[in-house]
């Protein structure tokens, strides 16, 4: 897939337990992306961070939390990403959704390895 050297970021930032469906929120955001041909998308998962509510989340040991920060990022063109925001709109009901735009320079891959996980 070839991308312009123009894009924007999709940045979802939710809860590591919110659920969509019964399955874990990022999951089902990183399928629908999948299923929309995105060129990637990536999950992160924060080790402190807090939102709106204003409640820390963190990893740390003797404070652990069970619901850390989990940030999905999706980079394409503004028309492709703004396929997905109605699907965002309705799945995310906790969280923030930002759009940035990039500059991108190098999107490669390789054919050696093409496991499904």
């Amino acid at each position: 897939m070839k991308l312009p050297d123009k894009g924007v970021l999709l940045r979802i930032f939710i809860g590591e337990q919110d659920k969509y469906e019964g399955k874990p929120l990022f999951e089902q955001i990183v399928i629908k992306a999948r299923e929309m041909n995105f060129a990637g998308a990536t999950v992160l998962r924060g080790i402190m961070g807090y939102g709106a509510t204003s409640r820390i989340h963190t990893a740390k040991l003797l404070v652990l939390s069970e619901d850390l920060p989990v940030v999905i990022e999706i980079i394409d063109t503004k028309e492709k990403i703004d396929t997905i925001l109605p699907f965002l709109d309705e799945v995310v009901t906790e969280g923030l959704i930002t759009l940035e735009k990039v500059n991108i320079i190098t999107y490669r891959h390789s054919n050696k390895d093409n496991r499904d996980y």
